[in-house]
């Protein structure tokens, strides 16, 4: 299978104030297509860390991390934006939708991004927003909304730029259980669709619907 994503030894250090804390120590990870995920860890482990590089979102301070053979290192801030925007989908906990927009204008967001024309913004988002089962909703703002519906959205808006990696940061945590056992079975249907989905989660129930499972514990890989 294709390797989309590759890290080296990814290692990264921040500072509070003059204590030294090493986030993330001489971390391997390898993200084939078509994969399923999880990365799981109690909090400080690293987790968010190592999806932030992943996601190049963040940068290591030492290693080497490559996306489809080319040395991240070497794209400048700009390539980096755009690889962001079409290489990689975004779902968070709390949906991080725009308020004052629609869904519709919502999902378009990152086609205005890439350059996408209107009238193909208009007709993808539709399209993506049909597949999530919210054909009716695409005119209401995320208030009139439920928290599913929400959920919805955003993986919608993730997944409008066909993106070659969705990463999802536990993004059931604000639904009730029954709510979040549809929002799995929709991942479950994006990976048997051929969608690769890295998932950062601290539920078990949620972890187990993933081909592969990464435990981090205090910047190491403790089970693979």
């Amino acid at each position: 299978m294709t390797t989309i994503c590759r890290a080296n030894k990814i290692s990264k250090t921040y500072w509070r104030g003059k204590m030294k804390v090493m986030a993330l120590q001489g971390v391997d990870i390898e993200i084939k297509k078509k994969d399923y995920l999880t990365i799981m860890g109690p909090s400080g482990s690293g987790k968010s860390t190592l999806v932030h590089i992943l996601s190049c979102l963040d940068t290591p301070t030492s290693g080497e991390y490559y996306l489809e053979d080319r040395l991240v290192s070497n794209y400048t801030d700009q390539e980096l934006a755009q690889v962001r925007n079409k290489y990689f989908g975004f779902v968070f906990q709390n949906f991080s939708l725009l308020p004052r927009l629609t869904a519709l204008d919502n999902v378009a967001m990152p086609l205005i991004y890439a350059g996408i024309k209107k009238k193909e913004r208009v007709e993808r988002s539709r399209a993506i927003l049909g597949k999530m089962g919210l054909g009716k909703r695409v005119l209401h703002h995320p208030n009139e909304l439920s928290g599913g519906e929400c959920q919805r959205v955003a993986i919608a808006r993730a997944l409008v730029n066909e993106p070659k990696v969705i990463f999802a940061d536990e993004p059931t945590g604000n639904l009730d259980s029954k709510t979040g056992a549809e929002i799995m079975e929709l991942f479950d249907n994006l990976v048997k669709e051929g969608n690769t989905v890295v998932m950062v989660t601290h539920d078990t129930n949620v972890a187990s619907h993933a081909k592969k499972i990464i435990k981090l514990k205090d910047g190491l890989i403790e089970n693979d």
